[in-house]
């Protein structure tokens, strides 16, 4: 806190609804969190917090209230996002951006009036690349928003009447033998590779809208090899799970791009399901298209991955019990050690 005389400003959050709580948590958990973080005090009174502190702290966090109230009126945000966009909110006034950054990090609101956003610098460097490049190739680890990214770049794009129609593909790695024995035509025994895809869709657009433009092939969902012959135009085109493409397969597709279209690639070159007589199209793309103008690549780690709390509190658990299990058997193979 500074020497100066501490300043006091009221805000108004407006009535006891969905959003006021959104702001202040169940129990005032997020007005605990804003007064540490911010450095200032907060006095709930009614529906209004009324802000003492240093002058400077007290109208960052008054700018802030108003950036999330603009926000909680486009979208719904849970008490937590909204304590990880008072994060991002003080990261970007530390690295002295412009604040109306925020807004321009929204890709997509979805049908459920959720922002999707970039969470991490990696996937803010994948969607700038995207925008900014034809052929982006997204590489890393599951979980870490490579495709969910990208279909969301793609809506906005169709939005936007960039381009006239979005293309998702992946490969059919058992699309031999195993799937001739399943019943169905060739496009119901692959739809289980494509599912992702679905899933990725309807989290994103309304069910009845999807089906609309799935019937009308304003959106197509196809196996790589369907890919074989075409000139894809004016479209928006996903090669997901790319490390199982053959290289054959990823020439072909590379060259199918044409006239007002983008292609995202994503893939985990460590998880590679290909024979082991079969090279992946992905990793020899990756050693043969560095350096073209117009192709960017794009990392990620194991520090990308966007997981629910629980889910990070169930690995840390599985790996903490299985370096307690790895001791364990060591203790056991010195037993076993003869003198």
């Amino acid at each position: 806190m500074s020497d100066r005389a501490p300043l006091e400003e009221r805000v108004d959050l407006g009535s006891y609804d969905e959003r006021f709580y959104s702001i202040v948590g169940r129990g005032d958990e997020n007005v605990k969190y804003f007064s540490k973080v911010f450095d200032v005090r907060i006095v709930p009174r009614g529906t209004e917090l009324i802000i003492k502190g240093d002058p400077d702290n007290v109208k960052q966090f008054a700018s802030f209230l108003r950036a999330v109230m603009s926000r909680l009126e486009r979208e719904r945000l849970t008490a937590k996002e909204v304590r990880d966009y008072a994060k991002d909110f003080l990261e970007k006034v530390e690295g002295r951006e412009d604040i109306s950054e925020s807004e321009e990090d929204i890709i997509l609101i979805t049908h459920r009036k959720k922002a999707i956003v970039p969470k991490s610098e990696t996937q803010r460097r994948y969607v700038k690349a995207i925008r900014e490049n034809d052929i982006v190739f997204g590489i890393g680890p599951a979980g870490t928003g490579k495709t969910y990214l990208a279909m969301a770049m793609a809506l906005a794009h169709l939005k936007e009447q960039r381009v006239n129609k979005i293309i998702l593909t992946r490969p059919a790695v058992e699309a031999g033998e195993k799937l001739g024995f399943l019943p169905g035509t060739i496009a119901e025994k692959v739809d289980p590779y494509l599912r992702p895809l679905y899933d990725a869709l309807y989290d994103m657009v309304d069910y009845d809208k999807a089906v609309y433009m799935l019937e009308r092939n304003i959106i197509e969902i196809a196996p790589l090899a369907f890919m074989r012959g075409r000139t894809l135009n004016d479209a928006f085109i996903i090669l997901d799970e790319a490390q199982n493409a053959t290289r054959e397969q990823m020439k072909m597709f590379l060259t199918r791009i044409g006239f007002g279209s983008k292609a995202v690639i994503t893939g985990d070159i460590t998880q590679i399901d290909l024979p082991k007589k079969e090279h992946s199209g992905l990793v020899e793309a990756l050693k043969i298209l560095k350096g073209i103008d117009g192709i960017e690549f794009v990392w990620f780690s194991q520090e990308d991955v966007v997981r629910h709390p629980i889910v990070a509190k169930i690995i840390e658990a599985y790996e903490a019990y299985e370096r307690g299990s790895d001791s364990v058997k060591d203790k056991e193979a010195e037993q076993e050690v003869p003198a």
